[in-house]
């Protein structure tokens, strides 16, 4: 907590576009946040970030998030990464979620799918085959509901102490 003197004090430096794009590029795990029912909920999801739309992709099964989102699509996600706890960067992204169907969705899971694993790869220096997440909803035998994040504000910091 920041002491009442020092209120206006901000940690770390703020992140120009690019680096913050850059950082969404470098991860595909983050907290999505929304609200149901009056109370905020926030949870880790799998996403990819499309450079072309400027937006997130993911999925999810049908359930508390998805019906929570559709009456409430105003949302927060965030991606944190920390080296040490003088080192360290993050985005804040406040945007909209929109759900894809049909052939667009089709499409959506594919990129979503290529560039999870190009991320995978580059991270962990292997070919990542398949997608954990994949194996939950196969086992279902449900159809996955294929959604974006419009980003609509973007913030990043971070410090390199």
């Amino acid at each position: 907590m920041v002491p009442p003197e020092n209120k206006n004090v901000r940690l770390g430096k703020e992140m120009s576009k690019n680096e913050m794009r850059q950082l969404l590029r470098s991860h595909c795990f983050g907290a999505l946040a929304y609200l149901a029912h009056g109370h905020p909920f926030c949870v880790p999801v799998t996403y990819y970030y499309d450079p072309d739309s400027d937006s997130l992709i993911s999925y999810s099964l049908e359930g508390h998030k998805v019906e929570s989102m559709r009456d409430r699509p105003q949302v927060a996600f965030l991606v944190y990464e920390e080296q040490t706890p003088v080192n360290w960067r993050s985005v804040q992204l406040h945007g909209r979620y929109e759900e894809i169907r049909q052939i667009d969705a089709k499409a959506c899971l594919h990129r979503f799918t290529k560039g999870v694993q190009e991320v995978l790869r580059q991270r962990e220096g292997t070919e990542a085959r398949a997608l954990p997440d994949f194996a939950v909803v196969s086992d279902q035998k449900a159809v996955p509901v294929i959604y974006r994040i419009q980003i609509e504000e973007w913030s990043g910091r971070f410090q390199d102490g």
